[in-house]
């Protein structure tokens, strides 16, 4: 019973050994059933998770609850919907050689740590978390041996990564230096009980808020993102940009709203300017860019930066807009992913934005998927992406944070330029060179699902936004 509540990462952990195994024996002919084994596997154990007690395991190192409960399931959502578009992929997006079997293991790996820290109730366990995610997405990005682009990017996010990871050690070292404990619960009795935070306090703050927003790409920590991006392989970039991002983000509210509740002075206005300089850079640095993935992922800073205005509210209803936005930001990405791994000429994966140009006329249900994924992330009523943007702006606005909200409106403003330049590309231009066709069944699949959420959220908004607020609830009241 002591680690029921940590059921579905043990199972998980499980079968990752075991195709571990299994892979080292057959080679990467196993490669493609393996993506399946997996995707099943992170299905089960969500099920699993939904049957397991809440509450604290392994001496209080891990808790169960809501806000534990809502992370994984977009954590397992974006995870599962990745490993089907890999398992799509019979070649890599240069045509050169057969998936390697470590992928769909890494990609297990990877979430086994999004799913531990997101349920971390500790400093240690965090970061034991962190590291099993971190050190898996490293060798996924440059799994591909053989492309000079996948090496470049699996060393710079390294690198980087590792220094990311040291601040944020630090961070951690400090705070338990000045409240005595690495336990969350210790935490937050012993900054409340110093009432205002002293500055020892606050540098570990620093240091472990710079290590989180490197994790979530957030401005001025986003230098890797783009080169990540552009240089991985397309289903690893998508996974990059699903999985991880859901888990990093709640795990900044849980690690920000409850042990550190009480220094929401000090932490609150790091927040609101590291916010605002994503939403600033990530919508001005896409403005020039020609490769979509490189689009995407300035896209993406910009998007974690209005993610992060909810968070700079420190309110209940500004971790509840973090949630939603999480949550549709999620669709919207798998969406968009899934229409640039079926943008292939000759058998081979074209990436410019330049190659859309007419795709309305030969693939109209791929250009239609993609222009709802477009509007929606350019927030344009009445899609979830407007909803996702009301949520945390008006947050902020009930916090007084009036500045940050006119940043972030003027930065989607700005954004409008190129998602709505890709609409006009597939709709008004006429097509150069004919993209393959028709689209694959399983990205079909993934588009449909995205793109019904996207379009019908505002008639049916109840599953992600009730528990989105029992999830804020929980964690305030902590």
């Amino acid at each position: 019973m002591l680690a029921m509540p940590l059921l579905p990462e043990i199972l998980l952990s499980i079968v990752g050994m075991c195709l571990l195994l299994i892979g080292a024996f057959s080679g990467n002919r196993v490669a493609k059933p393996m993506c399946y084994i997996v995707a099943f596997s992170l299905v089960g154990s969500l099920l699993v998770g939904f049957l397991s007690p809440s509450g604290a395991a392994f001496g209080g190192l891990f808790i169960a609850d809501k806000l534990a409960s809502f992370a994984k399931t977009l954590i397992v959502i974006g995870a599962v919907a990745t490993v089907i578009m890999a398992a799509g992929r019979s070649v890599s997006a240069d045509g050169v050689g057969p998936m390697r079997f470590e992928q769909p293991v890494l990609m297990l790996f990877a979430t086994i740590g999004m799913m531990l820290m997101v349920s971390a109730n500790d400093l240690i366990s965090l970061y034991i978390g962190l590291e099993l995610q971190s050190l898996s997405l490293y060798v996924l990005a440059a799994i591909r041996r053989d492309s000079l682009r996948a090496t470049e990017a699996g060393l710079k996010y390294f690198v980087l990564g590792a220094l990311s990871s040291g601040m944020l050690l630090y961070g951690a070292g400090l705070i338990y230096g000045y409240t005595g404990s690495t336990g969350f619960d210790a935490i937050q009795s012993g900054v409340a009980e110093m009432g205002q935070p002293s500055l020892g306090l606050v540098v570990g703050i620093v240091f472990l808020l710079a290590g989180l927003a490197f994790k979530v790409s957030a401005a001025p920590f986003h230098m890797w993102v783009p080169d990540v991006y552009e240089g991985a392989d397309t289903p690893i970039t998508a996974f990059f940009a699903a999985a991880p991002k859901a888990a990093a983000l709640a795990l900044f509210a849980r690690v920000m709203a409850d042990p550190l509740a009480g220094a929401d002075q000090a932490w609150g206005q790091i927040v609101a300017v590291i916010a605002g300089l994503s939403v600033v850079i990530g919508a001005l640095g896409a403005l020039a860019q020609k490769n979509i993935k490189r689009l995407l992922a300035y896209s993406s800073i910009g998007h974690v930066g209005f993610a992060l205005i909810g968070l700079a509210a420190a309110s209940e209803a500004g971790v509840r807009g973090l949630l939603i936005y999480s949550a549709l930001y999620l669709f919207m990405t798998l969406a968009a992913f899934a229409c640039v791994m079926a943008m292939r000429r000759g058998g081979r994966a074209v990436e410019t934005i330049d190659d859309l140009a007419g795709a309305s006329r030969t693939h109209p249900w791929m250009a239609f998927g993609l222009a709802a994924v477009m509007f929606s992330m350019a927030g344009i009523p009445p899609l979830a992406g407007f909803f996702g943007k009301l949520y945390v702006l008006g947050a902020a606005v009930d916090s007084g944070l009036y500045v940050l909200a006119v940043v972030g409106v003027l930065a989607s403003v700005v954004s409008c330029f190129y998602y709505i330049r890709i609409i006009k590309l597939m709709y008004f231009d006429e097509a150069t060179d004919i993209l393959d066709g028709p689209m694959p069944r399983d990205l079909g699949v993934v588009l449909a699902i995205a793109s019904f959420v996207i379009l019908f959220f505002i008639v049916l908004p109840g599953p992600i936004v009730s528990q989105a607020t029992l999830a804020a609830q929980q964690l305030l009241q902590n």
